[in-house]
């Protein structure tokens, strides 16, 4: 028998090459007039910010422009956004960008509106209303912070990542641009792309995944195999971007829904502590997570494997699921990506410290197919290294 679910996601998605240009006249529907805009310093510096203006400035708007946002965002920038927010008078907000910029942005309408401070609103539920209305527009085939309730910070104070999640931080509309994503180096597209891909396998395999987040999730885990290397050599293949940026959306809802595994875990303490970037930490650890779990859904990891392109036709269940992590590695090698924990200068001793931060992050554990303990962790990390 099924057990009982629920699926939801961003109020409203609007796919499309060019549906940038139609940005003012959702902004119109939704009836914001001083929006702030929110991206990341390496995106304004493109230029992209002027293109921003032009395409606002064409509806009358004049936004207030919020650029600091770092790679792995501190805590701190919400509340220094939600400030300019409320001196500005914002009644919107709009984050473009990747996972950063649209976790700040999506933490900023929050705050804005409920006043307090960023770590008022850190855990489970504890956003006690619904923020500024918030428009995410991806620019990376990623994070699928567009779809999510989750925003994620750096606490410099306690070298660790945190995140607020609340059905208020789900965005009002997801406006999703290929064309935004073809200007996107090789690297990025890479450790973007191999994070959906991370999201994709973990919410297919978590514990709390349902028929609706798993039909999502293994489309996307075909969509992203499909696509990925491509987009990674050949960045200006409009199709191919397409279909990268509709697998990380799948990939977004079904971690909206099902929820991510261990790999999040792990990875948190390497960007805390590390500053190790997050897509990057989460494809790292993925193929040594994927062999720990496999003994707890092995027929789950042999379809992954068969939608990643593999023939397991043949071969005993056992095999077809292991045939799912030399999958994951052939794709994280074709794209370029080599890194191993010891390529951050991470020494092997820190292990056991990285293993207790990471079990303090419970949710995805809790998720995960094979139940895991510190030691557990330990030998993970030993894995990847």
């Amino acid at each position: 028998m099924l057990k009982p679910f629920s699926f939801t996601g961003a109020k409203k998605i609007v796919f499309g090459s060019g549906v940038f240009d139609q940005l003012t006249n959702h902004l119109a529907e939704m009836k914001v007039t001083r929006p702030m805009v929110v991206m990341d310093r390496m995106l304004a510096q493109t230029g992209f910010k002027d293109k921003a203006a032009d395409v606002l400035g064409r509806g009358g708007h004049k936004p207030v422009l919020f650029d600091d946002v770092d790679p792995e965002p501190r805590i701190e920038l919400a509340d220094k956004g939600a400030g300019l927010a409320v001196k500005g008078k914002c009644d919107g907000v709009i984050g473009i960008g990747g996972g950063s910029a649209m976790d700040c942005a999506k933490a900023i309408a929050a705050i804005a509106a409920n006043k307090g401070k960023a770590v008022d609103y850190l855990g489970l539920n504890n956003i006690p209303a619904p923020g500024l209305p918030t428009i995410m527009i991806p620019t990376t085939a990623g994070t699928g912070s567009e779809v999510t309730f989750t925003a994620v910070f750096i606490r410099k104070d306690l070298k660790k990542k945190e995140g607020m999640n609340s059905p208020y931080l789900y965005p009002d509309l997801a406006l999703l641009d290929p064309q935004l994503t073809l200007t996107l180096p090789p690297k990025p597209t890479a450790t973007t792309g191999l994070d959906a891909l991370c999201h994709a396998i973990e919410s297919y395999t978590s514990v709390n995944a349902s028929p609706m987040s798993e039909m999502m999730s293994l489309e996307a885990i075909q969509l992203i195999s499909e696509n990925l290397r491509t987009c990674v050599h050949d960045g200006s293949n409009l199709a191919a971007r397409e279909k990268m940026l509709l697998g990380s959306l799948y990939a977004g809802l079904g971690l909206a829904n099902a929820g991510v595994t261990a790999v999040h875990s792990l990875s948190y303490p390497l960007g805390g502590m590390y500053g190790v970037a997050h897509g990057l930490a989460n494809t790292v650890l993925l193929p040594a997570v994927m062999m720990y779990n496999i003994p707890g859904a092995m027929e789950k990891f042999a379809v992954v494997a068969e939608a990643m392109g593999e023939i397991v036709d043949d071969l005993p269940l056992r095999e077809a699921a292991y045939m799912a992590v030399e999958a994951v590695e052939a794709l994280i090698e074709d794209c370029d990506v080599y890194e191993s924990l010891k390529d951050f200068g991470i020494k092997e001793k820190d292990f056991p410290r990285l293993a207790d931060v990471a079990m303090t992050v419970a949710r995805p554990l809790q998720n995960n197919p094979r139940k895991i303990a510190k030691e557990d962790a330990v030998e993970i990390y030993k894995g990847a290294y």
